[in-house]
């Protein structure tokens, strides 16, 4: 608690944690949510008072399970860059192209 939000640290199973970075999107109990930081298969974040107060999130304890629903971004880079063959009428994703769209750092 730094006075303006609440942190909370999920622990994700590890067939999701894989699809979770920092600052990118995670759904929790239907409540979509930014990532504010990542260990390995754990995730920090970080939820203001009125959020807290009007969802589920007040209710929960630690160990308390909850619902999450990764960002389908992920998931679609994933098969992408896996070359399924629904993915290969797309044009083919690169690093470089990913780079060069602000998808990956410099």
């Amino acid at each position: 608690n730094d006075g303006r939000s609440i942190r909370f640290t999920v622990q994700a199973p590890d067939n999701l944690a894989k699809y979770i970075a920092q600052k990118g999107s995670i759904c929790i109990n239907g409540i979509s949510l930014t990532v504010n930081s990542v260990d390995g298969s754990q995730f920090g974040i970080n939820i203001v008072p009125h959020t807290l107060k009007e969802t589920t999130l007040n209710d929960a304890i630690i160990g308390t399970k909850v619902n999450l629903e990764v960002d389908v971004l992920a998931r679609y880079m994933e098969r992408l860059m896996k070359g399924d063959a629904a993915a290969k009428s797309c044009p083919a994703v690169t690093m470089e192209l990913l780079q060069n769209s602000g998808f990956l750092e410099r």
